[in-house]
């Protein structure tokens, strides 16, 4: 197919289309039927390109204009109980099973790091010696780290874990437009804090404290930024390696698959956030608080892994329905 010549053919049919989906509400009779017509021999159209080129200006054009017109034709405004249903059903959780190879081995490589820190940290004196002073540590690890949990308002510590949090997350996400490069850096910083604080609390024996701190919300918090860290890392590398479809259309999948991941990212970190704010610094037993934190996180697991693996059997991507196949283009 000459892709110019055909373009040329049918622009006329194209912009007249796209002038009756920005008129939809004030047609006229003849005019909704020449909609409907035109919609019909578009679809057509998008067909022909897409079995003859692999132009994705064309394509995408033809998509959004199809799918626009699909809207207006149908009239098919789903009611809004059944977007968030299916957000929570299918959007989300199949965006971060697809996902789950690089978020679980950003997960290992984050814990293994931390691990070694932490392990540097507490057998060495001098490295000891090289992070404060004795009277600093001595107030780190028998004062600050417990009571920053519980020296301000529950309310207002949630709001300020929760913002916190889904900062840290939204960098890894937003970082996906520079391939997913700073995406390393940003994890190394937190692993390297975690790994410090491990380390001198068990290094004071205080392990048992430290464990019981950190359990209640850090595993769901840090399931969080590893699945946000993953799928900007995974959007990078679609970039980089496209696979067979044309690469504006991996990037506008992926792209719209990462608002997915954001938007299911509040309201994660706002449960890790409120249960750092009241079952952390509770009068709980530690083996209930952890017990809390460990439901909790198997049960988001159960989560993703069943609703995730359920959409994908059904072909499910987590991109919106009636997508156009490529980045939106002027």
């Amino acid at each position: 197919m000459d892709v110019d010549a055909f373009v040329l053919a049918h622009r006329r049919t194209w912009d007249r289309l796209e002038q009756l989906v920005k008129r939809r509400r004030r047609l006229t009779g003849a005019e909704v039927d020449e909609l409907v017509d035109l919609y019909q021999r578009v679809s057509t159209h998008l067909s022909m390109v897409r079995a003859a080129s692999a132009d994705p200006v064309v394509v995408g054009r033809l998509s959004g204009l199809v799918a626009q017109a699909r809207s207006a034709v149908t009239s098919a405004h789903a009611p809004l109980w059944r977007e968030f249903a299916r957000f929570w059903k299918v959007s989300f959780p199949v965006v971060a099973y697809r996902s789950r190879r690089w978020w679980l081995s950003t997960a290992v490589v984050f814990l293994v790091v931390s691990a070694v820190i932490a392990l540097w940290v507490s057998g060495s004196p001098e490295v000891r010696a090289s992070i404060g002073t004795p009277d600093e540590l001595d107030q780190l690890i028998n004062n600050d780290f417990a009571s920053y949990y519980s020296e301000n308002p529950a309310g207002s510590f949630a709001l300020q874990v929760w913002v916190n949090n889904a900062w840290v997350s939204l960098q890894c996400l937003g970082f996906a437009i520079l391939l997913g490069i700073p995406i390393p850096y940003i994890l190394f910083q937190n692993a390297a804090n975690l790994g410090v604080n491990a380390g001198l609390m068990f290094g004071a024996g205080k392990g048992d404290i430290f464990l019981g701190l950190i359990t209640p919300h850090g595993l769901l918090e840090l399931t969080a930024v590893f699945l946000a860290a993953g799928a900007g890392m995974r959007l990078g590398w679609t970039v980089i390696s496209p696979g067979d479809r044309p690469r504006g259309q991996a990037l506008a999948e992926q792209g719209r698959a990462i608002g997915a991941v954001a938007g299911g990212l509040v309201a994660v970190l706002l449960v890790s956030g409120l249960i750092e704010a009241l079952v952390t610094p509770s009068p709980l037993p530690t083996a209930a608080r952890i017990g809390i934190g460990v439901a909790v996180e198997i049960a988001f697991l159960a989560y993703i892994f069943h609703f995730g693996r359920r959409a994908e059997r059904a072909g499910e991507t987590g991109d919106v329905e009636h997508a156009p196949d490529v980045v939106p283009t002027g």
